[in-house]
């Protein structure tokens, strides 16, 4: 690539990045997007709760959405990961796993999560499938069959509030010993869902499709869909290259303009929200490109 310097380096080139290319493109900026091409969401095999775009694959959605930007010329592609983003002079440069490197005025982390597989074979095989995150995006689809929920503590009491409304035929599983108030257990059980606090061996499935989870004491039991809440950290490692602040979460730091800590970062989508959504992703990268655009045009002005 010819091109070195950009007015804006775009981290990540999902739903989130791509809105906000979209919004510079049309904005006239000069943009270049880097991205591997390994969404988080590449084993979904359907995307929902996304208005005009309801139960697309998300590959098709994505494809849809980078044929819209590539018509905006000022916007490039660049396959690749970034390795490294670094403060120069009145902006940043940016170096990938190649070591290419490229130097922008401002950057939008549109970068997403990484998340955590526990070691609990099966796990990964159905991630995505039928083991999923998230009601509003996949809840529909199972509600009434046997489900689960993975997760222990305060949000595994929380989340079963949110699955409930789903199903009544739902057992929390807390993978060892439950860190729940008794008031919480009594609530549980009010409602008649499950806690087993035995620890699992693995969980059974058919291509992706969960079919028992198997536990340690040799127990088991047939689930149709099981809800997990699992760790996660940043694709890109800026907290230590540019002190970028996280939340307690993890997530990245921003403010109502999509603003970091660090003058001319940005940051939008999956790495600095718990709300995890296509929808959202889009949001927050089109806002993000515009108030992008309009720092920009204050300081050329």
């Amino acid at each position: 690539m010819e091109n070195k310097n950009f007015d804006v380096i775009i981290i990540g080139g999902s739903y989130s990045g791509l809105s906000a290319g979209m919004s510079l493109g049309r904005s006239v900026r000069n943009v270049l997007i880097i991205d591997n091409g390994k969404p988080c969401n590449r084993q979904t095999p359907h995307s929902h709760n996304f208005v005009t775009h309801d139960g697309k694959t998300p590959a098709e959605i994505a494809k849809l959405a980078k044929e819209d930007v590539e018509k905006y010329k000022t916007v490039q592609f660049y396959n690749g990961t970034v390795v490294k983003t670094s403060k120069v002079n009145d902006g940043f440069e940016i170096e990938t796993s190649s070591g290419e490197k490229f130097y922008t005025k401002k950057i939008i982390l549109a970068s997403g999560v990484k998340d955590l597989m526990p070691d609990i074979p099966g796990f990964a095989e159905c991630w995505g499938i039928s083991v999923i995150h998230c009601p509003y995006c996949h809840g529909y689809e199972v509600k009434n069959e046997i489900t689960g929920i993975l997760s222990n503590g305060e949000m595994a009491y929380e989340f079963s509030k949110l699955v409930f409304n789903l199903t009544k035929n739902l057992t929390l599983f807390t993978n060892g010993k439950a860190a729940l108030s008794k008031e919480q257990i009594e609530k549980l059980d009010q409602n008649k869902i499950i806690l087993n606090e035995d620890e699992i061996k693995e969980i059974k499935h058919e291509e992706g499709s969960i079919q028992k989870v198997v536990f340690k004491n040799g127990k088991e039991i047939q689930l149709q869909a099981l809800y997990a809440k699992i760790p996660f950290e940043q694709n890109v490692n800026v907290s230590d290259d540019l002190g970028c602040e996280l939340t307690e979460q993890g997530f990245i730091k921003v403010d109502m303009m999509q603003k970091t800590n660090i003058p001319g970062l940005f940051a939008c989508g999956d790495n600095v929200t718990m709300m995890r959504s296509v929808a959202n992703a889009v949001a927050q990268g089109n806002f993000a490109g515009a108030v992008v655009n309009k720092e920009l045009s204050d300081e050329e002005f």
